[in-house]
């Protein structure tokens, strides 16, 4: 078992190296372009997503609130007025009758009932936040999926764009031979076709370069400007199996499966507790028509005999979602390695895709250049040298393809390790913190000054 000194060096190793590249990206050159790091952070703060996952936290940090007040006592005043007018026989009647009155009531003891649901409250804010780091990760790996369809999608219309420029060159070429007889009408005609064909793949990638804008703006909040070259890959993992140990501990999929089994322990327990009496007091003061006040106190202890088995079945319900909690923490595991193997696999094919095309750019553009010279010699038809360069634009065009899954495997890796998030990328802004509202909120204030902090708390996140 790896030791924890040896875990925090493999991951230091992992995230601060590996994303120094980003860091660096983010610095201030001149000319300034838009990095990745800038569109990560865009993408942190513009994200409705996170938003809506962080407002669902501070409603888990409410129901703690709820789950104190419940062990606090319930103060409540009555003020009541009734009427009477009756003219009944043998006497008429018109009163006028009116009372105040003021009651506390608690639980002064239920075995723990309402510890156990305060327990229960304060687990699930827990699994929310790790539900919030899921949310994180998969944002920031939209938005590089978004920067480098942008970058992608940039490069195949520049392809496109040289290819309509060198086809069209062909033609004139072409038309200027058949004018002496060294070609014929159909050399003129194949490259008028390849022509018509390159321009209307030059439109597809306009297209697809519109279609990749809009889903940078989707994630970021803005259109892509100048964009930078993509960084330096972050380091990775030696092995596999460190890459799959290092997310079974800090994948927050895992630590939020972790969080809903021991809540199921606590259900568990809590339904067998709702079986036990509960032991409530209270104490009252009343004022009847203004006759002088009363004081009343009691105590009063209950408990369900029979309830048609209710609570029975409640117990059985219970232990089939711990059960059903502690197999899902086991298929969480199952897909968190699962989704490791596959970022891991598709590294290693995009990285031997990317060789075996450079081999072939090489090979295609030698051919294509010798081609294209006998050509104007006369050994090859315009057919031949068409054919030649369709050959190197489609293995440039796969080479960008092959780049751009390298990109989107390695970040997806990180992701399915835990490792994609503000904080690790260091990316140097200031971070959501999700311990804030709790601690206002979760001795229920209020008006003290846990309330003038919750107050404080609601203006920095800009919700009063």
């Amino acid at each position: 078992m790896r030791k924890p000194g040896m875990l925090r060096k493999t991951l230091k190793s992992i995230t601060l190296a590996g994303f120094a590249a980003l860091s660096f990206a983010a610095a201030p050159v001149a000319a300034r372009a838009e990095t990745l790091a800038d569109a990560l952070v865009a993408a942190y703060r513009n994200s409705n997503l996170l938003e809506q996952n962080r407002a669902t936290l501070r409603a888990a940090d409410e129901d703690v609130a709820a789950a104190i007040a419940s062990l606090r006592p319930v103060v409540q005043w009555i003020a009541e007025a009734t009427y009477t007018d009756s003219d009944v026989p043998p006497r008429d009647v018109e009163d006028l009758s009116a009372s105040l009155s003021l009651s506390a009531s608690m639980v002064l003891f239920d075995f723990g009932q309402s510890q156990l649901g305060v327990d229960i409250a304060k687990e699930s804010v827990l699994a929310t936040r790790e539900a919030l780091v899921g949310v994180e990760q998969d944002v920031l790996l939209t938005a590089i999926a978004a920067y480098t369809d942008v970058k992608s999608a940039s490069q195949r219309l520049a392809i496109n764009q040289n290819s309509v420029r060198v086809i069209g060159e062909e033609l004139r070429a072409a038309q200027d031979r058949f004018e002496v007889g060294e070609v014929t009408r159909t050399d003129v005609s194949l490259a008028e076709a390849r022509l018509a064909a390159a321009r209307a793949a030059l439109v597809a990638a306009q297209g697809s370069l519109e279609a990749a804008r809009e889903s940078f703006k989707a994630a970021t909040g803005a259109y892509p400007v100048n964009l930078a070259a993509l960084p330096n890959p972050p380091a990775l993992p030696k092995s596999l199996d460190e890459a799959r140990g290092t997310a079974l501990r800090l994948h927050p999929a895992i630590k939020r499966a972790q969080r809903q089994v021991t809540i199921a322990d606590l259900q568990v327990a809590l339904s067998a507790k709702r079986r036990m009496p509960t032991l409530s007091g209270s104490v009252g003061v009343s004022d009847p028509s203004g006759t002088g006040a009363g004081l009343t106190a009691g105590v009063r202890m209950s408990q369900t005999i029979y309830s048609g088995g209710a609570l029975a079945s409640a117990h059985r319900k219970a232990i089939a979602n711990r059960d059903a909690a502690r197999a899902g923490l086991a298929q969480v595991g199952v897909q968190i390695s699962e989704s490791v193997a596959n970022a891991w696999s598709s590294i290693e094919v995009a990285r031997a895709q990317i060789r075996a095309i450079n081999q072939q750019i090489e090979a295609a553009t030698v051919a294509y250049n010798g081609v294209k010279e006998e050509a104007t010699l006369g050994a090859r038809t315009t057919l031949d040298v068409l054919d030649a360069e369709q050959e190197l634009l489609n293995a440039q065009a796969d080479r960008i393809d092959a780049e751009a899954n390298l990109q989107v495997a390695i970040y997806s890796l990180l992701s399915s390790m835990g490792l994609l998030t503000v904080e690790k990328l260091q990316l140097g802004i200031p971070t959501y913190d999700p311990a804030a509202y709790y601690n206002a909120v979760r001795n229920a204030p209020v008006t003290s000054v846990q309330g003038e902090s919750l107050d404080r708390v609601l203006r920095s996140i800009g919700k009063k």
